[in-house]
């Protein structure tokens, strides 16, 4: 594929200039193909939903919607590989709500895995968390903008447009990975159950180094995900590939990605001097104040 002029990897799960019958169908229909809770698309709003799967960056996508890495549900076989012995019968739930000590809500966990006996019963458990990018810009305008005539507009120029859509890996990390690790990540961990992360490539380099430990010793999993360009029936779409996984302990993993690299001192006491010399330089405005009558 050509260097991109606009920033749309998929829409409804189809590339842009994927001009077949399924692919216009998912278009007029607003379907998600990876799994959503009902057949539409349900991103932002559900009567006018915000149907985009990945934006490109760099010429390479990256994930923006959290159902995205749901696809023929890979995750959940790469995460129970981690949680769970070979041959042990297991499940899924989706948005399982976790509560603390007090009864209050830490968040739903994205996905937990459950292993079974053969009546039924549980017998272990584990959470797996779906972490997609944050996006900085506006992606609704381009995306409304091609959905007026997706044919006409497969191959639009979107790159002199103010607000180019780009991935936020900072806010991603910040907003919401740490949070996820510090609250729900907490509560499992007093528990002594593993957790999984599925999060994509891209976002995963962003992190700081993590300290690995095989894969008998971690607590936690990263399943690290990438869209590899392929052609099915001679069009071309993203499928999801694991590329790599990441074996951590969860504590370690904690420290690293809430603790900030710390900058130079000087640089901040300069910035300091700056400002306080703009102050300083800057005449003391008179005002007239008016007595009332």
């Amino acid at each position: 594929m050509k260097e991109p002029t606009q920033p749309l990897a998929e829409v409804f799960g189809q590339i842009l200039t994927n001009r077949s019958a399924s692919a216009n169908r998912y278009r007029s229909r607003r379907l998600c193909p990876f799994n959503n809770k009902v057949p539409n698309c349900t991103k932002d709003k559900a009567k006018n939903p915000l149907g985009v799967c990945s934006i490109l960056h760099d010429g390479t996508p990256a994930i923006t919607c959290p159902i995205r890495f749901r696809e023929d549900w890979l995750i959940t076989d790469d995460a129970a590989s981690f949680f769970f012995d070979e041959g042990t019968a297991w499940s899924s739930l989706t948005e399982v709500r976790l509560n603390d000590a007090n009864g209050k809500s830490a968040g739903n966990i994205d996905v937990v895995l459950v292993a079974y006996d053969d009546a039924g019963k549980v017998l272990d458990f584990g959470a797996l968390e779906i972490q997609a990018v944050y996006i900085s810009g506006n992606v609704r305008d381009p995306f409304e903008y091609y959905m007026k005539d997706p044919k006409a507009r497969a191959t639009m120029n979107w790159s002199d447009q103010p607000n180019y859509p780009r991935p936020d890996y900072l806010s991603s990390s910040r907003k919401r990975l740490a949070p996820q690790l510090l609250f729900k990540g907490g509560i499992l961990h007093s528990w002594r159950k593993k957790s999984a992360v599925a999060l994509d490539k891209s976002f995963f380099d962003t992190l700081p180094r993590l300290k690995q430990v095989s894969k008998r010793r971690a607590d936690m999993a990263w399943l690290i995900y990438d869209l590899t360009l392929t052609k099915v029936d001679g069009q071309e779409r993203y499928r999801l590939t694991k590329i790599d996984e990441v074996f951590t302990e969860f504590e370690p993993a904690l420290l690293s990605i809430t603790t900030p690299v710390p900058g130079k001192i000087d640089d901040f006491m300069k910035l300091l001097q700056d400002r306080l010399d703009e102050q300083l330089e800057t005449p003391p405005t008179n005002k007239t104040i008016e007595k009332p009558f």
